[in-house]
């Protein structure tokens, strides 16, 4: 078997021509090829020895990278024909490291990181095969891979089949099952856009439709995919404008998927009221969506069903009030003050989930303000939407905290970019907790 110093002498000879020729091409001095080879030799034995670790690959790889970075920079500049090994260089040590190191999920996901950033997708697609293999039981590897099939190569059958297979190792995932629920809501927007776009968003008549002949391991969806449209929407716009016609009778446009992903999550974790309402969260952020009304109300009929006496069922009644509301609708101010009745009530019969729920009140609250502020609003509305926050932000707190919880919700507030509810909540907060150290340092930042 070759020691390591002679897989390092091999690896080390095949980069030699490469070298030589960076040289010839006066991209790189004589001095800077020496640095090269003896940085290389040093990283090749370190790597083959034995006791190694994922570090030293990725050591090896950071130099690699600057050392591609610099002769991009040095061609550029002298403006001289060159097709070195470059990146596939880099692609070897990822591919090696891996190899070696394959239970190492975090060398995965920068192989995988380079790959994306480089749009490899060729090459990408192989990789995602291998660490799925590898790693089955990992959801963050499958909401990944579906991830970038979606969002990069809008592809929704391969986005879906990893989804589904993913589901099959993890199936006690709630992550999974939500990511899962988010990518076919996704896609159904895509789908209701590009109807827009081409004019075709007009009521046409429903058809049910199930999947009769799936796997007994994968969720029945409602029969819409392939058959319906060009599955992957490429950027080439090759869709057929039948097709899209068609997708007016089919289910994707009525939310049928999400919906049959929500039902089978909550027969697999026996209708937990958390889950529900986290999955009517994140619907809930799909506003535009004409069929997002109704999914809603499904998962809130099944709370009701389920679950009435739930906190997670009055406080999804509350998001439900407000839901698609207009500020300027002369009901409007009924409906706010019904939906946080609802709120003061689950307070009083939750006293564990109190703090949650006022949480709850101060993002709706904060997320309407500026409405409630506008020069036409009505003044009464003001004076209650202002006293509504401050005693919710007080609650927040549970009486007895010292502002932290309030600096966590702006901080985050401010991390998702919604930096007006960021500034309104510290600027409502801060006399209350004036001595809290984050409030005060948030107060000057959101200043400037």
């Amino acid at each position: 078997m070759a020691g390591p110093s002679d897989k390092a002498r091999f690896y080390l000879e095949q980069s030699a021509t490469e070298l030589n020729e960076l040289e010839r091409k006066k991209i790189f001095t004589r001095e800077e090829i020496s640095s090269i080879a003896k940085k290389r030799s040093d990283f090749e034995h370190i790597i083959n020895a034995r006791g190694s670790h994922p570090e030293d690959y990725m050591r090896y790889i950071e130099f690699e990278k600057n050392v591609d970075a610099l002769r991009r920079k040095r061609i550029k500049r002298l403006g001289v024909r060159y097709k070195g090994a470059g990146q596939r260089t880099i692609y070897f040590l990822y591919a090696r490291a891996t190899r070696k190191f394959s239970g190492d999920l975090v060398l995965w996901m920068q192989y995988i990181d380079f790959a994306r950033k480089d749009k490899a997708y060729k090459r990408l697609n192989d990789i995602f095969t291998s660490v799925a293999r590898l790693h089955p039981t990992k959801p963050d590897v499958w909401i990944l891979a579906a991830n970038y099939f979606m969002d990069t190569q809008a592809d929704i059958t391969n986005a879906r089949s990893y989804m589904q297979r993913g589901l099959r190792f993890c199936k006690n995932s709630e992550v999974l099952w939500l990511e899962y629920a988010k990518l076919e809501t996704i896609y159904v927007g895509k789908i209701a856009g590009r109807r827009r776009i081409l004019g075709l968003d007009v009521d046409r008549t429903k058809r049910a439709a199930t999947d009769a002949d799936g796997d007994e391991d994968m969720i029945a969806l409602p029969e819409v995919t392939a058959e319906d449209v060009n599955p992957s929407l490429k950027q080439d716009d090759g869709v057929d404008e039948v097709a899209l016609q068609n997708l007016a009778s089919a289910p994707v446009l009525t939310g049928a998927i999400p919906l049959a992903i929500f039902d089978s999550a909550m027969k697999q974790f026996r209708g937990t009221p958390r889950l529900a309402e986290k999955f009517f969260d994140m619907f809930a952020e799909f506003d535009q969506l004409a069929c997002t009304p109704r999914i809603l109300q499904h998962v809130l009929d099944y709370l009701q069903q389920n679950s009435p006496q739930a906190v997670q069922t009055t406080v999804c009644r509350f998001r439900m009030q407000l839901f698609g509301r207009d500020a300027s609708d002369p009901g409007f101010a009924h409906a706010l003050r019904d939906a946080l009745d609802l709120i003061s009530d689950a307070m009083q019969q939750h006293p564990s989930e109190a703090v949650w729920a006022s949480e709850i009140a101060v993002r709706e609250l904060l997320s309407w303000h500026r409405l409630f502020s506008d020069a036409d609003a009505d003044v009464s509305m003001q004076k209650a939407s202002r006293a509504a926050l401050r005693r919710y932000v007080r609650a927040l707190e549970d009486g007895e905290g010292s502002g932290d919880k309030v600096a966590r919700l702006a901080e985050s507030l401010q991390q998702q970019g919604k930096r007006y509810d960021a500034e309104l909540l510290v600027r409502t907060s801060i006399k209350y907790w004036a001595a809290n150290e984050e409030l005060r340092r948030l107060s000057a930042a959101l200043e400037t």
